[in-house]
């Protein structure tokens, strides 16, 4: 006999409120109830904004879900009123968002950092009038502000790796300031997961 380990994805985005996040813990519970644990994995992406992970009993998840993946991407876009990095890791500003400020406010509740994995995006956002975080803009290009990983760097533009924020970004061409990850910003990625011992089977 053997067995055909599968895993299933739970995608509420996001309990915003007490009540939605005992139903959102509910949910999990009986998912995990008919999906047991030798035969599955169940998996959940988390925001990293406090404002949504306030409504989720991070450590009581814990017994029903086998990893989150935590969607550290789109900190910035069309919504906001200046430019951004959309994935950066770190912060350089008291404010802003950032994939590390999310792992250490999640580890601090007392969730195990192996079952937390990093989420990174493969594409970027344009914010075109712009040229540096912070910048004002007027519009955004490619499609709804969004470039294809496979798109960038824009043409006629240079890539630079802001290494305090750990984001890639190239500007000027079609797409002014565009912001994304590259495989450079991927290992750092990479060596941090590793340093915070994040999604360790």
């Amino acid at each position: 006999m053997y067995y055909v380990l599968t895993w299933s994805s739970v995608d509420w985005q996001h309990p915003d409120d007490a009540q939605q996040g005992n139903n959102f813990l509910s949910l999990l519970a009986t998912v995990r109830l008919y999906l047991p644990s030798e035969d599955y994995m169940v998996v959940v992406p988390l925001p990293t904004n406090s404002w949504a992970l306030q409504h989720i009993d991070l450590p009581k998840i814990d017994e029903y879900v086998d990893l989150v993946n935590l969607m550290a991407y789109d900190f910035s876009g069309p919504w906001r009123p200046t430019a951004g990095h959309h994935a950066q890791l770190y912060r350089a500003q008291e404010g802003e968002n950032s994939g590390s400020t999310a792992v250490e406010h999640i580890i601090a509740t007392g969730f195990p950092a192996k079952k937390i994995l990093l989420g990174i995006p493969v594409y970027g956002r344009s914010f075109i009038g712009a040229a540096a975080p912070g910048d004002q803009y007027h519009s955004n290009g490619g499609e709804d502000g969004i470039f294809e990983y496979k798109a960038l760097p824009r043409p006629g533009t240079q890539e630079v790796v802001d290494t305090e924020r750990c984001a890639a970004v190239c500007v000027g061409g079609d797409g002014g300031f565009v912001t994304y990850d590259n495989p450079d910003t991927v290992a750092m990625k990479g060596r941090y997961c590793k340093e915070q011992g994040l999604g360790v089977s």
